[in-house]
């Protein structure tokens, strides 16, 4: 699995693993809401070489770890929505 940091997204899809109320809160710019716990039904969903992400970096790393068994590529963002903010990128309201 690799992680990379928020900065280098660039042109990648980006995928909010976290759930409904954490979405409402804030989130990345032009990510796509798939909660964690719907990523195995929506699995066609989810672009190829996404940028999963999720609060801090833990949940989005497990999701990448399964997209990977299922042979998609796909990259964790390291510190998650926590650093995506910290590093002034593009959002839709705020991380609580």
């Amino acid at each position: 699995m690799r992680d990379i940091n928020p900065s280098e997204v660039q042109d990648r899809p980006i995928v909010d693993v976290r759930e409904p109320d954490e979405w409402e809160a804030g989130h990345a710019d032009g990510a796509i809401h798939i909660p964690m716990s719907e990523i195995v039904a929506r699995l066609d969903e989810v672009p190829d070489g996404a940028a999963v992400i999720c609060r801090s970096g833990a949940r989005s790393a497990s999701v990448v770890a399964y997209l990977e068994q299922q042979g998609r590529e796909a990259v964790n963002v390291a510190g998650g929505t926590l650093q995506w903010a910290t590093e002034g990128r593009p959002m839709v309201g705020s991380v609580v």
